[in-house]
């Protein structure tokens, strides 16, 4: 009987996680493929085992106690051992196998990312990929909440809590349409129109500092438009909206058609770095060890 309660333990406590991560009943029940109900169920249990109430039901939103925060970097912890433990003794012929939730920045998900993988799976078949692409903000804050184990991003974020490893290098370039004209007299990155991504996207961050670093300030009244891709702002710059900025990546063909215009910045350096990062004190499963170890290694392979 014991034994049995133990292992429903552990159960009660992957679903206090998901419940955490989501902060929903409903969220972690599609995670988990597990109803609602027994969601609920599985969560007033852990509340009564440990005496105390985890999650605040505000009508249709809940809200973490600090009991809860405490809790949560534990339950992770023991989480993660577990599943290690268990691929220790279950695999040990050694193999790499399993499926990778890794998230990235819009540049490194789509341009660099689905290579690596293919090659990775090429040399572990019994692998799989899930690549989740948002800006470079919510990936850091997907790491820092134990929601992915990998992430590959576009600028720092300051916490002693995250390890960053330098990957890839980008270039930055400011482009326009070939047909643009713009109302303004002046140059167009210095009086045009221009297009941003959103808050939160590392290419914002660099492309606001290299025009700070020019003496250029984008005011509100030049912003024609704040968009959430890479493809959408393409899509823009390309109608004649206004100038922006991308990676290279992202517009090698419209360069190259002669659809864009690179628009020069005199004296700046726009090449950039794309990063690792994980959770400098979490434990990652044996297929995600391998996978960070062959970035690493391709990282480190690239800079020679």
């Amino acid at each position: 009987m014991k034994k049995n309660q133990r292992i429903m333990d552990f159960h009660h406590l992957k679903i206090f996680a998901a419940v955490y991560q989501y902060k929903s009943f409903t969220r972690a029940s599609e995670q988990l493929n597990i109803s609602q109900p027994t969601i609920s169920e599985h969560i007033k249990n852990l509340e009564a085992e440990f005496s105390c109430r985890l999650f605040d039901r505000l009508g249709r939103r809940i809200a973490p106690t600090p009991k809860a925060d405490r809790l949560y970097p534990e339950v992770i912890r023991l989480l993660d051992e577990l599943e290690k433990l268990s691929e220790d003794f279950l695999y040990e012929d050694g193999l790499v196998r399993g499926n990778l939730i890794i998230g990235a920045s819009t540049i490194p998900g789509t341009y660099i990312l689905p290579a690596l993988a293919a090659r990775f799976r090429a040399a572990h078949p019994d692998t799989a990929f899930e690549i989740i692409i948002n800006d470079t903000s919510k990936i850091a804050d997907m790491v820092l909440n134990h929601e992915i184990f990998i992430g590959v991003v576009g600028a720092r974020k300051d916490s002693p809590l995250l390890q960053y490893r330098p990957f890839s290098k980008d270039e930055l370039v400011f482009v326009r349409a070939r047909d643009y004209q713009s109302e303004s007299l002046g140059t167009p990155l210095a009086d045009g129109p221009v297009i941003l991504r959103e808050e939160g996207s590392g290419t914002r961050v660099n492309m606001l500092r290299l025009l700070a670093l020019s003496g250029i300030e984008i005011k509100e009244k030049r912003i024609a438009a704040i968009l959430g891709s890479s493809a959408s702002v393409k899509e823009a710059v390309r109608a004649g909206l206004g100038i922006s900025c991308l990676s290279r990546l992202a517009v090698q063909d419209e360069l190259a058609r002669g659809e864009f215009i690179e628009i020069p910045l005199p004296r700046q350096n726009m090449r950039r770095d794309f990063y690792l990062i994980r959770y400098t004190k979490r434990t990652m499963p044996n297929h995600y060890q391998a996978f960070w170890d062959y970035l690493r290694q391709t990282s480190l392979s690239e800079a020679r």
